[in-house]
Protein backbone atom coordinates (compact mmCIF):
# COMPACT_ATOMS: atom_id res chain seq x y z
CA UNK A 1 0.00 0.00 0.00
CA UNK A 2 1.55 3.70 -0.84
CA UNK A 3 0.23 6.69 -1.65
CA UNK A 4 -1.15 9.94 0.52
CA UNK A 5 2.66 11.87 0.32
CA UNK A 6 2.46 15.81 -0.53
CA UNK A 7 3.25 17.25 -3.99
CA UNK A 8 7.25 17.37 -2.76
CA UNK A 9 7.07 13.50 -2.14
CA UNK A 10 7.11 14.12 2.19
CA UNK A 11 5.26 11.90 4.15
CA UNK A 12 1.93 13.24 5.29
CA UNK A 13 2.10 14.13 9.21
CA UNK A 14 1.34 11.11 11.16
CA UNK A 15 -2.36 11.48 12.98
CA UNK A 16 -2.66 12.66 16.35
CA UNK A 17 -4.24 9.97 18.22
CA UNK A 18 -5.75 9.42 21.49
CA UNK A 19 -5.72 5.88 22.41
CA UNK A 20 -8.88 5.89 24.78
CA UNK A 21 -10.93 7.10 22.16
CA UNK A 22 -10.03 5.79 18.78
CA UNK A 23 -12.67 3.81 16.96
CA UNK A 24 -9.89 0.89 15.59
CA UNK A 25 -6.43 0.28 16.17
CA UNK A 26 -4.21 2.76 14.65
CA UNK A 27 -2.40 0.08 12.48
CA UNK A 28 -5.78 -0.99 11.24
CA UNK A 29 -6.66 2.79 9.99
CA UNK A 30 -6.03 3.64 6.45
CA UNK A 31 -3.40 5.67 6.97
CA UNK A 32 -1.19 6.55 4.16
CA UNK A 33 2.01 4.75 3.50
CA UNK A 34 5.02 5.68 1.36
CA UNK A 35 7.15 2.64 0.70
CA UNK A 36 10.74 4.01 -0.31
CA UNK A 37 11.58 3.40 -4.06
CA UNK A 38 14.15 1.10 -2.72
CA UNK A 39 11.75 -1.39 -0.03
CA UNK A 40 9.47 -0.94 -3.64
CA UNK A 41 12.12 -2.56 -5.89
CA UNK A 42 13.07 -4.88 -3.29
CA UNK A 43 8.83 -6.23 -2.74
CA UNK A 44 8.81 -6.80 -6.51
CA UNK A 45 11.68 -8.60 -7.07
CA UNK A 46 11.33 -10.96 -4.32
CA UNK A 47 7.52 -11.39 -5.63
CA UNK A 48 8.71 -12.24 -9.39
CA UNK A 49 7.41 -11.55 -12.34
CA UNK A 50 9.05 -10.55 -16.01
CA UNK A 51 11.31 -13.70 -16.20
CA UNK A 52 12.22 -13.92 -12.87
CA UNK A 53 11.64 -16.54 -10.43
CA UNK A 54 10.31 -15.29 -6.92
CA UNK A 55 12.82 -14.95 -4.34
CA UNK A 56 11.36 -15.50 -0.21
CA UNK A 57 13.70 -14.26 2.49
CA UNK A 58 12.70 -14.77 6.22
CA UNK A 59 14.47 -15.24 9.69
CA UNK A 60 12.67 -18.83 10.46
CA UNK A 61 14.56 -21.44 11.49
CA UNK A 62 14.80 -24.59 9.54
CA UNK A 63 12.43 -26.36 11.70
CA UNK A 64 10.03 -23.02 11.76
CA UNK A 65 9.82 -23.06 8.23
CA UNK A 66 9.13 -26.88 7.37
CA UNK A 67 6.17 -26.20 10.49
CA UNK A 68 5.32 -23.43 8.81
CA UNK A 69 5.08 -24.91 5.30
CA UNK A 70 3.31 -27.99 7.15
CA UNK A 71 1.03 -25.61 8.81
CA UNK A 72 -0.67 -24.36 5.34
CA UNK A 73 1.62 -21.27 4.43
CA UNK A 74 4.78 -20.35 2.55
CA UNK A 75 6.90 -17.28 3.76
CA UNK A 76 7.02 -14.07 1.05
CA UNK A 77 9.61 -12.30 2.48
CA UNK A 78 11.39 -10.29 5.66
CA UNK A 79 9.00 -6.96 6.24
CA UNK A 80 10.20 -3.37 7.76
CA UNK A 81 8.48 -0.82 9.68
CA UNK A 82 9.71 2.26 11.15
CA UNK A 83 9.45 5.26 12.70
CA UNK A 84 11.83 8.09 13.94
CA UNK A 85 10.00 10.27 16.67
CA UNK A 86 10.60 13.55 18.47
CA UNK A 87 9.11 13.00 21.98
CA UNK A 88 7.83 16.71 22.86
CA UNK A 89 7.78 18.56 25.75
CA UNK A 90 5.37 17.15 28.40
CA UNK A 91 4.00 20.03 30.59
CA UNK A 92 3.27 19.74 34.61
CA UNK A 93 0.57 20.41 35.94
CA UNK A 94 0.18 22.08 39.58
CA UNK A 95 -3.14 22.07 41.76
CA UNK A 96 -2.38 25.24 43.32
CA UNK A 97 -1.43 26.98 46.44
CA UNK A 98 -2.54 25.85 50.20
CA UNK A 99 -1.70 24.44 53.27
CA UNK A 100 -1.71 20.93 55.34
CA UNK A 101 0.34 18.35 56.47
CA UNK A 102 2.91 18.86 52.96
CA UNK A 103 2.81 22.37 53.98
CA UNK A 104 2.88 25.56 52.05
CA UNK A 105 3.25 25.54 48.18
CA UNK A 106 2.36 24.52 44.97
CA UNK A 107 1.41 20.77 44.32
CA UNK A 108 2.02 18.67 41.84
CA UNK A 109 -0.83 16.46 40.73
CA UNK A 110 0.18 12.85 39.87
CA UNK A 111 -0.98 12.37 36.44
CA UNK A 112 -0.44 10.31 32.87
CA UNK A 113 2.28 11.91 30.67
CA UNK A 114 -0.71 12.30 27.57
CA UNK A 115 2.20 13.93 25.41
CA UNK A 116 4.63 10.91 25.99
CA UNK A 117 1.97 8.58 26.02
CA UNK A 118 0.88 9.63 22.63
CA UNK A 119 4.17 9.72 21.27
CA UNK A 120 5.29 6.13 22.08
CA UNK A 121 1.78 5.22 20.62
CA UNK A 122 1.70 6.48 17.48
CA UNK A 123 5.67 6.08 16.48
CA UNK A 124 5.04 1.87 17.79
CA UNK A 125 1.73 1.74 15.40
CA UNK A 126 3.27 3.86 12.12
CA UNK A 127 6.05 1.43 12.48
CA UNK A 128 3.83 -1.40 12.71
CA UNK A 129 1.38 0.26 9.55
CA UNK A 130 4.79 0.25 7.49
CA UNK A 131 5.69 -3.42 8.10
CA UNK A 132 2.17 -4.44 7.15
CA UNK A 133 2.13 -2.13 4.10
CA UNK A 134 5.04 -4.03 3.04
CA UNK A 135 3.44 -7.31 3.56
CA UNK A 136 0.64 -5.85 1.97
CA UNK A 137 2.95 -5.28 -1.49
CA UNK A 138 4.03 -9.03 -0.61
CA UNK A 139 0.08 -10.51 -1.28
CA UNK A 140 0.53 -11.50 2.50
CA UNK A 141 -1.90 -13.03 4.51
CA UNK A 142 -0.12 -11.65 7.97
CA UNK A 143 3.57 -11.57 9.58
CA UNK A 144 4.72 -14.04 11.66
CA UNK A 145 7.58 -13.82 14.38
CA UNK A 146 7.18 -9.82 14.73
CA UNK A 147 9.63 -7.78 16.95
CA UNK A 148 9.10 -4.43 17.97
CA UNK A 149 12.42 -2.69 19.50
CA UNK A 150 13.41 0.70 20.26
CA UNK A 151 16.56 2.64 19.44
CA UNK A 152 17.92 5.81 21.26
CA UNK A 153 20.63 7.93 19.68
CA UNK A 154 23.41 9.92 21.40
CA UNK A 155 23.14 12.93 18.65
CA UNK A 156 19.42 13.18 19.32
CA UNK A 157 18.25 13.06 23.26
CA UNK A 158 14.71 13.48 22.42
CA UNK A 159 14.44 11.18 19.19
CA UNK A 160 13.37 7.22 19.42
CA UNK A 161 13.69 4.84 16.36
CA UNK A 162 10.98 2.20 16.79
CA UNK A 163 11.48 -0.27 14.54
CA UNK A 164 9.15 -3.26 13.34
CA UNK A 165 10.14 -6.38 11.77
CA UNK A 166 9.16 -9.86 10.83
CA UNK A 167 8.48 -12.41 8.32
CA UNK A 168 5.52 -12.04 6.04
CA UNK A 169 3.47 -15.27 5.00
CA UNK A 170 0.21 -16.25 2.65
CA UNK A 171 -1.63 -19.05 3.61
CA UNK A 172 -1.53 -22.08 0.63
CA UNK A 173 -5.30 -22.84 0.70
CA UNK A 174 -6.30 -20.04 -0.71
CA UNK A 175 -8.63 -18.30 2.15
CA UNK A 176 -7.52 -15.09 3.63
CA UNK A 177 -6.78 -15.00 6.71
CA UNK A 178 -6.66 -11.15 7.50
CA UNK A 179 -8.39 -9.38 10.11
CA UNK A 180 -11.59 -7.85 9.64
CA UNK A 181 -10.38 -4.43 8.75
CA UNK A 182 -8.43 -5.68 5.60
CA UNK A 183 -5.35 -5.89 6.95
CA UNK A 184 -2.16 -8.79 7.05
CA UNK A 185 -2.89 -10.01 10.89
CA UNK A 186 0.39 -9.62 12.81
CA UNK A 187 2.20 -12.31 15.59
CA UNK A 188 4.88 -12.61 17.18
CA UNK A 189 4.57 -16.14 17.55
CA UNK A 190 7.62 -18.18 16.12
CA UNK A 191 6.69 -20.73 13.33
CA UNK A 192 6.40 -23.56 16.31
CA UNK A 193 4.13 -21.46 18.14
CA UNK A 194 2.29 -20.35 15.03
CA UNK A 195 1.45 -24.73 13.86
CA UNK A 196 0.72 -25.42 17.48
CA UNK A 197 -2.20 -22.16 17.43
CA UNK A 198 -3.81 -23.43 14.48
CA UNK A 199 -3.73 -26.69 15.13
CA UNK A 200 -5.58 -25.75 18.06
CA UNK A 201 -7.90 -24.55 16.09
CA UNK A 202 -7.15 -20.78 16.61
CA UNK A 203 -5.49 -18.01 14.50
CA UNK A 204 -4.04 -14.84 15.50
CA UNK A 205 -5.87 -11.85 14.56
CA UNK A 206 -3.32 -9.43 15.63
CA UNK A 207 -0.79 -8.06 17.95
CA UNK A 208 -2.56 -5.32 20.39
CA UNK A 209 -0.70 -2.64 22.23
CA UNK A 210 -1.50 -0.51 25.12
CA UNK A 211 1.22 2.60 26.36
CA UNK A 212 1.08 4.46 29.16
CA UNK A 213 3.59 7.29 30.81
CA UNK A 214 2.41 8.12 34.34
CA UNK A 215 3.74 10.43 36.88
CA UNK A 216 3.77 10.99 40.27
CA UNK A 217 5.39 13.66 42.64
CA UNK A 218 7.41 13.87 45.93
CA UNK A 219 8.44 16.85 48.00
CA UNK A 220 10.74 17.68 50.36
CA UNK A 221 7.96 16.40 53.23
CA UNK A 222 6.74 13.55 51.80
CA UNK A 223 10.05 12.09 51.60
CA UNK A 224 11.51 13.45 55.23
CA UNK A 225 8.72 11.27 56.41
CA UNK A 226 9.04 8.26 54.21
CA UNK A 227 12.84 8.11 54.68
CA UNK A 228 13.74 9.43 58.66
CA UNK A 229 15.98 11.80 57.43
CA UNK A 230 15.41 14.43 60.33
CA UNK A 231 13.10 12.09 62.37
CA UNK A 232 14.09 9.89 65.20
CA UNK A 233 16.28 6.90 64.37
CA UNK A 234 13.40 4.53 65.52
CA UNK A 235 10.92 6.42 62.38
CA UNK A 236 14.31 5.76 60.46
CA UNK A 237 14.70 2.24 61.03
CA UNK A 238 11.31 1.06 59.83
CA UNK A 239 10.45 -0.38 56.34
CA UNK A 240 7.69 1.81 54.49
CA UNK A 241 5.84 1.27 51.46
CA UNK A 242 5.96 4.62 48.80
CA UNK A 243 2.61 4.37 48.41
CA UNK A 244 2.71 7.38 45.57
CA UNK A 245 4.81 5.61 43.42
CA UNK A 246 3.35 2.43 44.19
CA UNK A 247 0.01 3.84 43.00
CA UNK A 248 1.38 5.10 40.11
CA UNK A 249 3.08 2.06 38.67
CA UNK A 250 -1.02 0.30 39.32
CA UNK A 251 -1.92 3.20 37.26
CA UNK A 252 -0.02 2.88 34.34
CA UNK A 253 -0.71 -0.76 34.24
CA UNK A 254 -4.04 -0.27 33.96
CA UNK A 255 -4.35 2.62 31.76
CA UNK A 256 -2.01 0.07 29.30
CA UNK A 257 -3.72 -3.08 29.72
CA UNK A 258 -7.32 -1.25 29.32
CA UNK A 259 -5.52 0.30 25.80
CA UNK A 260 -4.49 -3.25 24.86
CA UNK A 261 -7.70 -5.59 25.37
CA UNK A 262 -10.04 -2.39 23.63
CA UNK A 263 -7.69 -3.19 20.35
CA UNK A 264 -8.33 -6.47 21.40
CA UNK A 265 -12.33 -6.66 21.10
CA UNK A 266 -11.81 -4.14 18.43
CA UNK A 267 -10.77 -7.03 16.05
CA UNK A 268 -13.42 -9.39 17.23
CA UNK A 269 -11.05 -11.68 19.34
CA UNK A 270 -12.20 -14.26 21.60
CA UNK A 271 -8.52 -13.44 24.04
CA UNK A 272 -5.38 -12.05 24.24
CA UNK A 273 -2.02 -14.64 24.70
CA UNK A 274 1.55 -14.24 25.03
CA UNK A 275 0.94 -11.01 26.78
CA UNK A 276 3.56 -9.22 28.24
CA UNK A 277 4.34 -6.23 30.50
CA UNK A 278 7.56 -4.22 30.13
CA UNK A 279 8.05 -1.27 32.27
CA UNK A 280 10.63 1.09 33.33
CA UNK A 281 10.37 3.56 35.63
CA UNK A 282 13.27 6.61 36.61
CA UNK A 283 13.40 9.05 39.32
CA UNK A 284 13.88 12.78 38.48
CA UNK A 285 16.44 12.89 41.26
CA UNK A 286 17.94 9.89 43.04
CA UNK A 287 17.62 10.13 47.47
CA UNK A 288 21.00 11.41 47.52
CA UNK A 289 20.45 14.16 45.02
CA UNK A 290 17.42 15.08 46.87
CA UNK A 291 18.98 15.46 50.01
CA UNK A 292 21.49 17.47 48.35
CA UNK A 293 18.73 19.77 47.13
CA UNK A 294 16.86 19.88 50.21
CA UNK A 295 20.15 21.08 52.33
CA UNK A 296 20.88 23.66 49.36
CA UNK A 297 17.37 24.99 49.02
CA UNK A 298 16.26 28.26 50.96
CA UNK A 299 12.42 27.24 50.89
CA UNK A 300 9.99 24.63 52.85
CA UNK A 301 10.93 21.48 52.49
CA UNK A 302 7.01 21.27 50.57
CA UNK A 303 7.99 23.33 47.79
CA UNK A 304 11.00 20.81 46.40
CA UNK A 305 9.78 18.11 44.00
CA UNK A 306 11.58 15.17 42.49
CA UNK A 307 9.25 12.96 40.11
CA UNK A 308 8.55 9.31 39.72
CA UNK A 309 8.12 8.17 36.30
CA UNK A 310 6.30 4.70 35.02
CA UNK A 311 6.70 4.03 31.83
CA UNK A 312 4.55 1.07 30.92
CA UNK A 313 4.03 -1.09 27.58
CA UNK A 314 1.75 -3.75 27.32
CA UNK A 315 1.95 -6.44 24.21
CA UNK A 316 -0.29 -9.35 23.34
CA UNK A 317 -1.15 -11.55 20.84
CA UNK A 318 -5.27 -11.57 19.96
CA UNK A 319 -6.58 -14.82 19.09
CA UNK A 320 -9.82 -16.31 17.52
CA UNK A 321 -11.41 -19.91 16.80
CA UNK A 322 -11.51 -21.05 13.60
CA UNK A 323 -14.42 -23.24 13.77
CA UNK A 324 -16.07 -23.96 16.64
CA UNK A 325 -15.69 -27.82 17.45
CA UNK A 326 -12.00 -26.99 17.79
CA UNK A 327 -10.26 -29.30 20.41
CA UNK A 328 -6.76 -28.93 21.50
CA UNK A 329 -4.62 -32.04 21.25
CA UNK A 330 -3.08 -33.37 24.44
CA UNK A 331 0.81 -32.65 25.01
CA UNK A 332 3.20 -35.56 23.69
CA UNK A 333 6.44 -36.20 25.20
CA UNK A 334 10.09 -35.44 22.69
CA UNK A 335 12.92 -37.15 23.35
CA UNK A 336 16.34 -34.99 22.49
CA UNK A 337 18.69 -37.28 20.62
CA UNK A 338 21.84 -34.68 20.43
CA UNK A 339 23.94 -34.05 22.98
Amino acid sequence: MQGGASPDGNLPPPPRVDPDQQAEPLDQQAIPVVIPSDARDRLARMRGGDGQRSLFTSDLSVNEFVLLREAGFAPLGMVVGSSIYHIGWQPMYASGYGYGLMGMGYSYEDQELEVLTQAKYNARELAMSRMEAEADALGADGVIGVRLDVGQYDWGQDLAEFIAIGTAVRSLDGKSHRTRFGKPFTSDLSGQDFRTLLQAGYRPQGLVLGVSVYAAYQNGMEFQMISGWGWSSTWNSQNREVQRFTQATYAARELAMGRMEREARELGAEGIVGMRIEMETRLSRSDAEFREALNDSHTMPAQVWRSFVADLYAVGMAVTPIRADHEIAPPQMAVFLDS
